[in-house]
């Protein structure tokens, strides 16, 4: 698979579902910033675009492979992204927090996963001296641009400004201070450091992965707390 091959596939989650759903929440989140690193590639700003490249297939791999297994057999999932599956349709949740939770999963808990499978098939190290590590703390700059245009188109309009208004204690307010990619992606090399390190011990790493799964899906169902007011209730209903 190529990135412009996890974009279309992206895009093709998102349409297959209303714009509402939790799972197109975060594909759309999920595509936008995956666009914004194929442009990344293909201006050859980062050192090395291969080590970029092998990471974002191999890291989108891990969301298709779950979406996949919840297809098949809901429950199948790993229980990072248990809240998000099961709870897609869920009323009262704004699209930002299934477009945060979604990315809460992906990257706390699968991310450490990816980095150590392209660190090992292209015969790296986790290092934080590396060019690589460089690569991966420069594309932070350009999640954060991403996520915050959709940030923006999420929480703003007349409608959510009344509700400020009237609701002067935001749940969406809560949901995005609760949330930040930089430091979410520096936890997740530490925590694929750690991951490397137990490579020589696979009862332990295994033990790491699993209790990392759960506390990931703890964080999500906090992201996914219904934020509904009744302001919200009558834009959904007037499609606001």
């Amino acid at each position: 698979m190529s990135v412009p091959e996890v974009i279309d596939r992206l895009r093709a989650i998102e349409s297959a579902s209303p714009p509402t759903n939790g799972i197109a929440c975060f594909a759309r989140l999920y595509r936008e910033v995956t666009e914004g690193v194929n442009a990344e590639l293909a201006h050859r700003t980062v050192a090395d675009a291969r080590f970029i490249t092998e990471l974002d297939v191999c890291f989108a791999g891990l969301f298709f492979s779950a979406f996949d297994a919840h297809a098949r057999t809901p429950g199948s999932e790993p229980p990072a992204w248990r809240p998000l599956f099961d709870g897609q349709s869920a009323r009262g949740v704004a699209p930002l927090q299934f477009a945060l939770a979604g990315m809460n999963a992906h990257i706390n808990r699968d991310l450490p996963v990816a980095l150590v499978t392209t660190c090992r098939e292209l015969a790296l190290d986790l290092s934080e001296s590396t060019p690589e590590h460089a690569d991966f703390v420069r594309i932070n700059t350009l999640l954060a641009q991403v996520e915050q245009k959709v940030k923006r188109s999420y929480v703003t309009g007349w409608l959510a400004a009344v509700d400020r208004l009237v609701h002067r204690v935001d749940r969406i307010d809560d949901v995005v201070a609760m949330w930040d990619v930089a430091r979410a992606r520096d936890a997740a090399w530490t925590n694929g450091q750690a991951l490397w390190a137990l490579h020589g011990d696979p009862v332990l790493e295994s033990e790491f992965l699993a209790t990392l799964d759960r506390m990931v899906g703890l964080a999500s169902r906090g992201f996914l707390i219904p934020a509904d007011t009744l302001l919200r209730k009558l834009g959904r209903r007037l499609k606001f």
